[in-house]
């Protein structure tokens, strides 16, 4: 090996040209990876990163590459995944992750001039196994860094709330299986693949079904996972959040990283929750992102400077401090939030526990007319309803957020003047609105139909019209209640209303396709046939006994919670 002919710090060390190694499992799978190494002679702690698209790639779509992290003072080790690059072996995701991921820790303490720490980094799926390698027995790891990775499959990954989240799940299954066809020598089918994953063959008679991974399932998991339901054990087993008393036991020092707009926001929140509740050394960053990249221009907002932070010299501190002992003498405050109305950086201790309700309001014609539905601080005397006509020929579809084209903060004011979506906004802020986590809706609903789905977005409305999500949930009902009541968490949020600019809730019976369209019919949306889905009125009930709400996390009472009056 000879050393790079740059430094790729600037100042730091000469980084010597990845070697390529190979370590062995115990089951006798061969797992290859690149290693960076600083020229000089160490010892270094060591930086891993588990990949599951090919070991060169080094999740460098968000991060600096491997070797501006050896020019540091660390080993680097990208490895290929079992089934993965020119790993060993079939890829199962999450089958082999806590396993595999601790022996390839133990393996990569023992290189030569390690030092014998060991920390994890990476996002997606590369934060996914680092959650599953730490509930194994790896007593070489001393910290983790996942990033926008997956925690709970059945609730905040491959579902939301029983609705399979198809476009997240189609979309990475043409590219894991187009991968596989590859590795397999088969051209014609990588070639159909990887046009289906620019392009998903959504028309087929089941539409959550293609019939090209029906053609291909024997080349990944896809067709098993879309085959097995939210409330399946199966899950369980491929599970972070299944194993996070393991992690826990550990105590180690994690920096989660999120996005408001990344698909694995739940996750990231979520575990943050479960894994900070006995260990003060977890903290989180939520900037305004998508999935990747992490940069400023977010959808159709200019976030400013403060968005672009630079996320590589974050991690350069955590590793620094928690590998070295050196640079910061204690971990920072535990919650650094980006707040997407005054665009800078907020830091809390915890989140605030207090509460605005908002009752919902309208004369009947809030899917017709966005000055119909109101949302006001005390709820109407007088029972009313609003109507949510889903059309299965014409479903509502996904604006923004993290599913649109584009993704991000898009104005959605067109969506939102469907006859097919209603809508509920306060009146013009007199003064400022901090909501800080998660809201919560509580409606009060009638259905003609044995099943319905319900997309629930909460938007800022600018002082000059536009309409930006905040914040949304999804939710697939199969089952009517016998109460009628329909209880909701959305995505959290970081977000302060200025004075002028009003809350919107607006609600539709779909966001195709982010999820799959529900047939009406009690049947599951995953394997309906679309010919079979019919027309699905939602009855939503205001005022009087059967009033419905939305309860907003603020830090602070707000007038609106005594504002009485209709628009």
């Amino acid at each position: 090996m000879t050393a790079a002919p740059t430094h790729p710090a600037g100042t730091g060390l000469p980084v010597l040209r990845p070697q390529t190694l190979s370590m062995t499992l115990g089951d006798g799978t061969r797992l290859d990876a690149d290693v960076y190494r600083p020229a000089q002679p160490g010892p270094y702690p060591v930086l891993l990163q588990r990949q599951a698209y090919g070991r060169r790639v080094a999740c460098t779509l968000s991060y600096a590459h491997p070797a501006w992290y050896a020019a540091h003072g660390y080993i680097v080790v990208v490895q290929d995944v079992r089934g993965r690059g020119t790993s060993e072996g079939v890829f199962r995701p999450g089958e082999h992750e806590r396993d595999d991921g601790a022996e390839a820790v133990e393996w990569a303490a023992r290189l030569p001039d390690a030092d014998g720490q060991v920390a994890l980094y990476g996002f997606s799926y590369q934060a996914y196994n680092q959650f599953l390698a730490a509930a194994g027995h790896c007593p070489s790891l001393r910290a983790i860094a996942p990033a926008m990775g997956p925690w709970d499959p059945a609730r905040t990954w491959v579902y939301e709330n029983s609705a399979l989240r198809m476009k997240q799940m189609l979309g990475w299954g043409f590219q894991i299986t187009a991968e596989a066809a590859r590795r397999a020598g088969d051209a014609s089918a990588w070639s159909a693949l990887q046009a289906a994953s620019g392009a998903l063959p959504l028309g087929g008679p089941v539409t959550a079904q293609p019939a090209l991974l029906k053609t291909h399932r024997a080349l990944s998991h896809v067709m098993d996972w879309l085959e097995t339901p939210s409330d399946s054990p199966f899950w369980d087993g491929i599970s972070p959040a299944a194993q996070a008393e393991a992690i826990q036991a550990k105590r180690l020092p994690t920096l989660l990283t999120g996005g408001w707009f990344d698909t694995h926001l739940a996750s990231t929140w979520q575990a943050f929750a479960q894994l900070s509740a006995d260990n003060p050394e977890v903290h989180l960053s939520i900037g305004p992102w998508v999935h990747f990249p992490w940069v400023r221009q977010v959808g159709q907002i200019d976030f400013g400077n403060e968005a672009a932070r630079d996320m590589d010299r974050e991690h350069i501190r955590f590793f620094d401090r928690v590998l070295k002992g050196r640079g910061e003498t204690a971990a920072r405050v535990p919650i650094e939030l980006f707040d997407m109305g005054s665009r800078r950086w907020r830091a809390f201790e915890q989140l605030a526990c207090g509460s605005l309700e908002l009752s919902l309001a309208g004369h009947g014609r809030a899917s017709i007319d966005t000055r119909d539905g109101s949302l006001r601080g005390q709820p109407a005397a007088h029972p009313g309803a609003e109507f949510v006509v889903h059309d299965p020929w014409r479903p509502a579809p996904v604006v923004g957020g993290c599913y649109g084209v584009p993704s991000g903060p898009v104005d959605r004011r067109q969506a939102d003047e469907r006859g097919d979506v209603v809508t509920f906004t306060t009146e013009g802020l007199e003064t400022p609105l901090d909501i800080v986590g998660c809201a919560e809706i509580d409606l009060a609903l009638d259905c003609d139909r044995p099943s319905f789905d319900l997309s629930c977005v909460l938007s800022r409305v600018t002082a000059d019209g536009k309409v930006f999500q905040i914040a949304s949930a999804y939710a697939h009902y199969r089952q009517l209640r016998a109460d009628g009541r329909y209880r909701l968490a959305l995505s959290p949020t970081c977000t302060t209303l200025a004075a002028g600019e009003r809350l919107r809730l607006s609600i539709a019976g779909s966001d195709f396709p982010a999820h799959p369209v529900n047939p009406g019919t009690g049947a599951d949306p995953v394997h309906a046939e679309t010919t079979q889905a019919v027309i699905t009125t939602v009855t939503l009930h205001h005022g009087g006994p059967r009033s419905s709400r939305l309860v907003l996390p603020t830090p602070a009472p707000h007038p609106l919670q005594s504002t009485g009056v209709l628009p």
